[in-house]
């Protein structure tokens, strides 16, 4: 067999884990490898590709990013004739399969070409765990961690000046990272998409700890979360290729920057805002991202080498199940009783 794989959508930790689990899988069932670079956009015009062999990933396990590029501007499925592009760019390469590994948009892209006959499967990664039907997603336990350490380091320096510290992480659309990464690394407020709320909720949440003798406090803001009586900026920008509101766009709503000025206006506390921004994307990925994109990836060649198209390879129940891609690239917001465990803490 011949396999194609591209990785598609922001960048996440373990993605090179993962290529590397599909290439080495594949040359030892005597298949032929093929990177994609840059995401769809590798698969338009005259291609952009490039043969992997041991040598091409080795040493990639430990590496964030992805060796083969990414992009998150380009949907063939919108693109004039984009759609006849990719389809003899897979004839063209002979390819016997597609691994696309890639978030909702990705995956979104991957179905529609299944539909239309091509032979694909896909791994799910988003550092936002935001994927229907799986219990995980490569790149979140990462992010997490880094969440959680900015909160241990923010946790110090507000105790030692008494002051409100709001820390802002990525969630465009949903708070896992927010609640996940607030709970682990003890937050005293979480603000996000899922769970409206209004600026005079969160000075009272606050003045009540002042109150009760905590001279300081730890919030944390998922940068898409809307606080009803907090002016953003810039909120109505357009989406972008996969209909997403783009990401650094997101990042000039300025949300946890105004969030932490209106604190500090009606408070009175001296109060800082903490933008993690791409430090959640970038870096070594832990252990445990680095584990589950090896294991969905073998078995992501080996639903390729089945013939099992259209599906992919998804974790439920703590091993790896299957489920059609098409279901795997709806949004799945933060289940309530996460929340609630956080709110626990509050």
């Amino acid at each position: 067999m011949k396999i194609g794989v591209l990785t598609g959508g922001g960048d996440a930790p373990g993605l090179n884990a993962a290529i590397r689990a599909v290439t080495r899988h594949a040359l030892l069932a005597g298949d032929t490898v093929v990177g994609v670079r840059n995401g769809w956009a590798g698969m338009l015009g005259e291609g952009d590709t490039l043969e992997l062999g041991r040598r091409e990933v080795a040493g990639i396990l430990p590496l964030g990013g992805t060796i083969l590029g990414t992009s998150s501007k380009v949907n063939p499925v919108t693109l004039d004739g984009g759609e006849d592009q990719v389809m003899s760019a897979i004839r063209r390469l002979r390819l016997d399969a597609l691994v696309a590994i890639g978030g909702d948009g990705t995956l979104s892209i991957a179905s529609h070409f299944a539909t239309l006959g091509a032979p694909l499967t896909a791994i799910g990664k988003t550092i936002d765990n935001d994927l229907s039907v799986t219990e995980y997603c490569i790149g979140f336990d990462s992010a997490v961690t880094i969440v959680a350490e900015a909160l241990d380091r923010l946790h110090t320096t507000a105790t030692a000046h008494h002051r409100v510290m709001v820390l802002e992480v990525m969630g465009r659309d949903t708070g896992w990272l927010a609640a996940i990464g607030g709970l682990a690394g003890g937050a005293d407020m979480v603000v996000i998409p899922e769970v409206p709320t209004t600026v005079d909720d969160l000075l009272d949440h606050l003045r009540a700890r002042r109150a009760a003798g905590s001279d300081f406090s730890l919030v944390v803001v998922a940068e898409g979360a809307s606080i009803h009586g907090l002016r953003l900026s810039r909120a109505g920008d357009p989406p972008d290729a996969n209909g997403h509101r783009a990401t650094p766009r997101m990042a000039l709503r300025g949300v946890g920057e105004r969030l932490a000025a209106v604190i500090e206006s009606s408070s009175g506390v001296e109060t800082r805002a903490t933008v993690l921004g791409h430090t959640q994307r970038g870096g070594t990925p832990s252990a445990f991202d680095r584990i589950w994109a090896t294991r969905v990836g073998v078995a992501a060649h080996q639903f390729a080498a089945d013939g099992q198209f259209g599906s992919m390879p998804v974790v439920r129940d703590g091993t790896i199940a299957t489920a059609p891609i098409a279901d795997v690239a709806r949004k799945h917001r933060l289940p309530p009783d996460w929340y609630d465990l956080a709110k626990v803490f509050f």
